[in-house]
């Protein structure tokens, strides 16, 4: 059996604020698996965000184990850390943060060529990932040229260039109206499971949760 892609064990998380301690996340366990689409649901204030920027390595002071396709990441120096969160973690979030000066075939080859990717076979990648997004004909449009939904369709498109293990989503679709959220959301589930991967989407959306394969809740920073 292929190890899991997260598995948290007691994870916490604490800050202090004019003197009183604020318990984010108390004793979280999760457990991903290949291929497994999973909703964090929560309300605003829920931890949501920090519980994904724990799993995505974005910053320490955690306690507890994170464990990432079966890499023990609370063991590892922060240079290899980010080794493992460049090869093996993609990232949605709910602005896009494309590069606006670089159309959007570059906006997915970029990362590839910062993992190493020649840019032939990085540039075949995009034009795919684009394609099956439904945006073959607007390859040479910059962010500004493109649609809220679009725009998205290419975070999606960036996040899954390296073939990770993981897609992080934060509220992937939070900025879009329902028709153009329910058609990304569609394609992203679409890609995710057609490449294997897992993903783990943060959002406060029922509906939208009840389209993926598992639902996690996390309310005061207690996962259910």
């Amino acid at each position: 059996m292929s190890d899991p892609v997260i598995k948290l064990t007691g994870l916490t998380r604490s800050f202090e604020q004019g003197g009183v301690r604020i318990d984010v996340l108390r004793g979280v366990d999760l457990t991903v698996q290949p291929g497994e689409v999973v909703a964090l649901l929560g309300p605003s204030g829920s931890g949501k965000s920090t519980l994904l920027q724990a799993v995505g390595l974005l910053e320490g002071g955690f306690g507890g184990k994170i464990e990432i396709a079966g890499t023990d990441a609370t063991a590892l120096s922060s240079d290899e850390r980010t080794t493992l969160r460049r090869d093996r973690i993609g990232f949605v979030y709910q602005f896009h943060h494309l590069l606006p000066d670089f159309n959007a075939a570059e906006n997915v080859v970029l990362p590839q060529l910062v993992a190493g990717t020649e840019r032939g076979a990085a540039k075949v990648r995009a034009e795919e990932l684009l394609g099956a997004l439904g945006l073959a004909e607007r390859l040479d449009h910059r962010p500004s040229q493109l649609s809220g939904g679009e725009q998205q369709r290419v975070a999606v498109a960036r996040a899954l260039a390296n073939k990770p293990a993981l897609v992080l989503a934060d509220e992937p679709t939070g900025n879009l109206d329902e028709a153009t959220a329910d058609k990304v959301l569609a394609q992203f589930l679409e890609l995710v499971r057609g490449t294997g991967s897992a993903a783990l989407v943060a959002t406060h959306n029922e509906r939208l949760a009840a389209r993926m394969d598992r639902v996690v809740r996390l309310y005061e920073g207690v996962l259910s």
